[in-house]
Parts: structure tokens; sequence; C-alpha cells
């Protein structure tokens, strides 16, 4: 059961607790569709058995071991082709919270929505989101963060734990709440407007940036550097002097693994 006491104003405040569920992002849809659920309510689960990733894989996680939980937000602020916004508030609020912890590894976000230490995978984020008339209505933000886990079906995944390890491991409760509390700092100044400040932040933490690496798109591998992020999300790689920019879907990195 999950008590925790963040010092926020909204996100936390009131708290879902599933001990298992299929996924916390659609637990979280459906308590939107049946009752007037407040900004910042937080959906939290010790098991969820059918998580999705990144292009609709499965997340693997051990029961018990791990953070899965959703937030609910509602940025009318924010238009339709604003929304990758959302991804650059909560990597950062990840960052603000998992970076102090890391001995020796360094955190970085993954475009568009993945979370890795090093070269591997720590964690993913899935936002969800509904539109009222040109804005968003409201968006659920789902975050997977291997926590105590150290057994993985994948070899690139790695969790807190491994990268810094810890006798007793680490609280999730505790991590949880400065999480709420690092989610709404970020939150607010993304509604505050001060976009240009977030921006630069992610950029500085984005895995891969300004260094040469090979991708995929089209079916057509090529070399390029990341070195920019349209308005709309896109990612933008510098090739043969030539800057192209990318939806989600449209590129891979030659080097994933499908997790």
């Amino acid at each position: 059961m999950y008590k925790i006491y963040p010092k926020t104003l909204f996100v936390g405040q009131k708290i879902v607790y599933l001990p298992s569920c299929q996924s916390t992002n659609d637990e979280a849809a459906l308590l939107l569709g049946r009752e007037d659920v407040p900004e910042g309510t937080l959906v939290v689960t010790d098991q969820q058995t059918q998580g999705r990733g990144q292009r609709g894989n499965q997340w693997e996680a051990q029961p018990g071991q791990n953070l899965t939980f959703s937030l609910i937000v509602r940025p009318a602020f924010l238009t339709a082709a604003e929304q990758f916004w959302l991804n650059m508030t909560v990597s950062l609020a990840i960052q603000d919270t998992l970076s102090p912890l890391l001995t020796s590894s360094v955190l970085t976000s993954k475009w568009p929505n993945d979370v890795y230490a090093h070269d591997r995978k720590l964690g993913g984020v899935l936002i969800e989101n509904t539109l009222q008339g040109y804005t968003l209505g409201h968006s659920v933000i789902g975050v997977g963060l291997n926590v105590n886990q150290v057994a993985f079906n994948v070899p690139t995944a790695t969790s807190l734990l491994l990268e810094s390890p810890a006798p007793d491991g680490y609280s999730l409760p505790g991590l949880l709440t400065a999480l709420a509390e690092n989610l709404e700092k970020r939150y607010l100044q993304l509604r505050a407007g001060h976009r240009n400040v977030l921006r630069a932040t992610y950029l500085q933490h984005l895995y891969r940036f300004q260094q040469p690496h090979t991708y995929l798109a089209d079916d057509q591998p090529f070399t390029g550097v990341i070195t920019d992020l349209d308005p709309t999300g896109r990612l933008g790689i510098l090739t043969n002097g030539v800057m192209r920019y990318f939806a989600f879907k449209e590129v891979v990195f030659m080097t994933d693994d499908i997790y």
C-alpha cells in the first residue's frame, strides 16, 4: 500500500492503489470516464500485467520491485501540436529525481520516451492524451522505472539498483514521493511558460545529443548527429550537411533492441 505525503499542491494528493492491474494508464482512463478525478491523481500498482512500452511492446517488470504508475493532468494550455512538451517535462522530473542517486552512471532521456543509464534502458514514459477542441483535455502520463529488479530477460535493460547499488535497495514510496514533487515542479514550470529553459535542459540530457550515430529511416541506414528538436517534438538529425526532422516511429537507432 502506498501512503505518501508529498510537499505538493496537487500531484500525489490523491492516490489510487491497485495491488495488480493490466495497465495503470487503462485504469486511469477508466477513472476519468466514471468520476470527476482531481488533477494530480496518481494510479499506482505493484504488478502491471499488460504494461505497454514503446512501439506497443510489453513492459517487463517483476511484481513489487519497480515503480509503475500513471499521473492524471489537464494541460488545457497545450494544443495538440504541443503535446511533446509533456514528454520533456516528465523526462526532466525523472532526471531531477534519479540523477542524484546514481554514483557512476549518466542518466539520459532517449527520444521520444525512454530513460537510459549509459546505453541501457532504465525506464519509459507513455503519455496518452484526449483532445477538447484544439487543446488537450486530459493526459494520462504512464511511468515505468526499474528500481530494485536485478534480473531481466532483455540484456539492454537495467535498474537503479544495478546502476547504483544500495545495501537495502530503494524505497519505492520514497522515490514516488520525490517524483511527485519533481513532476509538479516541472509541470508548473511548463504551465508558467518557461519553455526555453525546459527545452535547453532537455537537450542537455538527450541521449546521443551532438554525437555521431547510425540511424534507420525508410529502410535506409544513415549516419547523423542529433542537433535539434522542433516545436512539435520532431527529432532533428544533421546528416551530410542536411537537417532532417523525424516524427515518432519514423527513425530508429540502429543498435536499438525492441525492448
